[in-house]
């Protein structure tokens, strides 16, 4: 019998340790273009062009930095990427949350019809909405401008809809009744109830949108022909354009696009997992 349990804790033992391997080796595979962005950013060019390529800076140089945000305005770019993906998840945690919790607690005509609407927009494919946005922006008199990236976005909001209503569903009916009868408003209910038991959902939420955001580059291609407008997708492809034989200054751009992404997962990647496990588990 002790042989048999013995035999079973190697087999566990074996078992998670090759898990473990073809974890780290994914890991690894999916790190290395990064690691190799990271590294030719610093690289003087006759190192880019040596052969064969290699992972190791003989001669560091920070220049393709310099030159980067000396020769391209890419301070603008990254602030009009901050405003317009920070703006549109203020308002999505705000709005969805809101109307989750309207589609979860209280009933009024149509509401699960309405709440089918939202979850078959998601079934629609993104590209159909870009020539009558387009049409819609251009009648309103948005183009080239921050209400035409930031308002049209703001629509799409049916999954932060369904996230927020699936676990706010499972918040007991009691606790809201008591608010209540203690005379709380809704809204009251909603800021001081609801909002602190779906922290993590708002998180996750607010990580998802910003980076969809983050990386937006059609919708802001579509409707800005300015460079001072340009988001940092725009300004990175204008980067490959005109600079494209500079290897080690294009980039320096991608590190400069994707290190706020990597620090904002870095930082809030619990958030993201413990948002979806609690919405699997509660809806």
């Amino acid at each position: 019998m002790a042989n048999h349990d013995v035999g079973i804790r190697r087999d566990s033992l074996i078992i998670k340790a090759c898990v473990y391997a073809f974890l780290i080796a994914g890991a690894a595979t999916m790190a290395v273009p990064y690691v190799w962005m990271f590294v030719t950013s610093i690289k003087p060019l006759a190192e880019i062009q040596a052969f064969p390529p290699s992972f190791i800076v003989k001669n560091p140089t920070l220049e393709p930095y310099k030159d980067l945000f000396r020769m391209v305005p890419m301070m603008r770019y990254m602030f009009n990427s901050l405003f317009v993906a920070g703006s549109i998840t203020l308002f999505n945690v705000f709005a969805t949350s809101l109307a989750g919790y309207a589609f979860a607690k209280h009933k009024f005509w149509g509401r699960d019809k309405i709440f089918f609407i939202f979850i078959a927009s998601l079934m629609i494919p993104w590209q159909v909405n870009i020539i009558p946005g387009f049409i819609i922006v251009k009648n309103l008199g948005w183009l080239n401008t921050y209400r035409g990236l930031i308002i049209p976005s703001m629509a799409w909001c049916a999954f932060g809809i369904f996230l927020n209503r699936q676990f706010i569903y499972s918040i007991p009916d009691d606790l809201i009744d008591a608010a209540r009868i203690d005379g709380c408003s809704e809204f009251r209910i909603y800021a001081q109830i609801i909002l602190p038991l779906i922290k993590p959902v708002l998180a996750t939420l607010a990580i998802f949108t910003f980076l969809q955001q983050w990386n937006n580059f059609v919708w802001p291609l579509v409707i800005i022909h300015t460079s001072s407008m340009r988001t940092l997708p725009l300004g990175l492809a204008v980067l490959t354009g005109q600079f494209g034989a500079n290897y080690a200054m294009v980039m320096a751009g991608a590190v400069v696009a994707t290190m706020p992404m990597l620090v904002v997962y870095l930082l809030f990647q619990k958030y993201i997992i413990k948002g979806i496990a609690m919405t699997e588990l509660k809806g």
